[in-house]
């Protein structure tokens, strides 16, 4: 029986899971802290707002990261994540307006 090496391919990966998973992270995170300020909003100015915040590398009053690329797909992807886990909810007449 011999042992082969880890693969390096695997190390990639997990790295790369879990860049993914902090990105989606501080896009959740930049979701909810704008809506608790607005407290509702349309979808589109929340979609822009986030990728605004992203650009400039802003997660909120004197809270800084580093800035990096997302687009209007991911944070799409947050907010159906955020509401089917309850955090956020659509309104029953506007349901392009979303609610903290």
């Amino acid at each position: 029986l011999r042992l082969l090496p880890r693969q390096r391919y695997l190390r990639a990966e997990r790295a790369e899971v879990s860049a993914l998973e902090r990105k989606r992270n501080v896009l959740c995170c930049l979701i909810t802290r704008i809506l608790k300020v607005e407290k509702q909003l349309h979808i589109d100015d929340l979609v822009f707002r986030v990728i605004d915040a992203c650009q400039k590398g802003e997660l909120g009053p004197g809270l800084q990261f580093l800035s990096f690329r997302c687009h209007s797909v991911d944070v799409l992807s947050c907010v159906l994540h955020l509401l089917n886990q309850g955090y956020l909810r659509r309104q029953e007449e506007r349901p392009h307006v979303l609610e903290y």
